[in-house]
């Protein structure tokens, strides 16, 4: 008897992140892994489909949790967490990854692009040019719950729900984001009273 299904059958009896990390250790890591994938790809699929309503994004998002999980495995700790854990964190990763996607993809405009030599055109560009690198500035969660209020036009109750973070937090990276937007906006509209001399 070959000791991969003894192995495989140790890993299904426990699946613990142990279990996981030792088989990694022993160089083991393609049974372990395959037996991870088996175990918990169902639970990653199905909050990824109820994450994004769709099939086809939700085993996308399940491909890409796994990729990551693959790439990763080394630095999985069993001590720092479970296994579904580290699973599951890479699983929100992916997901909000997905929804910056879907972001971006709302955000590219429709129609013809406004003329070069027009003035409201030309501001229009740069506004949004300025926008969207300061979103890029501020960094991750601020960055993607400004994107979902802004893009997605959704509240801060919802986002707090699709971001599992709290309201008060939310609230709070809206509004240090805003008044960041605004010290911004205000230096590079040159508004009265923020003279640059």
């Amino acid at each position: 008897m070959s000791a991969q299904p003894e192995r495989r059958r140790e890993l299904d009896d426990s699946a613990s992140g142990r279990d996981f990390a030792s088989a990694l250790a022993n160089g083991d890591g393609d049974v372990a892994f395959e037996e991870v994938y088996r175990r918990w790809s169902p639970l990653v699929y199905s909050v990824a489909r109820r994450a994004l309503g769709d099939g086809h994004e939700a085993d996308d998002v399940t491909q890409r949790v796994f990729i990551s999980a693959w790439r990763s495995r080394n630095s999985y700790d069993p001590a720092a967490g479970s296994l579904p854990g580290w699973l599951m964190t890479i699983t929100r990763r992916r997901i909000a990854d997905r929804w910056a996607e879907r972001a971006r993809d709302r955000s590219v405009p429709d129609g013809d692009p406004p003329e070069v030599g027009s003035a409201a055109g030309l501001d229009g560009v740069v506004d949004r040019l300025v926008i969207a690198d300061e979103l890029a500035r501020l960094g991750e969660p601020p960055g993607q719950i400004m994107r979902l209020a802004l893009y997605e036009e959704l509240t801060h109750t919802e986002i707090a729900e699709r971001l599992d973070l709290p309201l008060g937090t939310v609230k709070s990276h809206i509004r240090r984001s805003l008044n960041r937007l605004r010290t911004r906006w205000e230096v590079i509209h040159d508004e009265p009273g923020n003279d640059p001399r």
